[in-house]
């Protein structure tokens, strides 16, 4: 048997350097696997967070763009009756004013069919008095 306080020889070393590389690398390739697992593992869960937090804040913004939407419609039909009305009310003005318009000239025919008629008469006495015939 050796003497474990006898000074190393240095195959002895040699031997120790490559059983503690080997344990060593055993150790550093299993932490780098756990590494690996563990970022993956993050990674795969951050990925999950992001797109449920990308899909609450783009459903909210969908939701936001809708209510803008329909408020802008709302806006749109609401002046769009605004202006039908004031059209309309354009166009009752105007029917009002010319049908008193129509029933001043027809009253101005009606006056002036009156004195036609009048001068008519008027001129049919004289050729009666002068024995004149009414010229056809």
């Amino acid at each position: 048997m050796e003497d474990q306080n006898a000074p190393a020889t240095k195959g002895d070393l040699n031997e120790a350097v490559a059983q503690l590389r080997s344990e060593t690398k055993g150790d550093l390739n299993e932490a780098v696997a756990q590494l690996r697992f563990e970022t993956k593992g993050d990674l795969n869960e951050a990925v999950a967070q992001l797109r449920s937090e990308m899909k609450g804040d783009l459903n909210e913004a969908v939701a936001q763009l809708r209510s803008e939407m329909s408020h802008g419609y709302n806006d749109i039909v609401e002046r769009l009756s605004d202006s039908e009305t004031k059209l309309l009310g354009a166009f009752y003005s105007f029917a009002q004013s010319n049908q008193k318009r129509m029933v001043e000239v027809e009253g101005n025919e009606a006056a002036l069919r009156s004195r036609v008629g009048t001068i008519e008469s008027r001129l049919l006495e004289v050729e009666k008095r002068l024995n004149m015939p009414p010229a056809a």
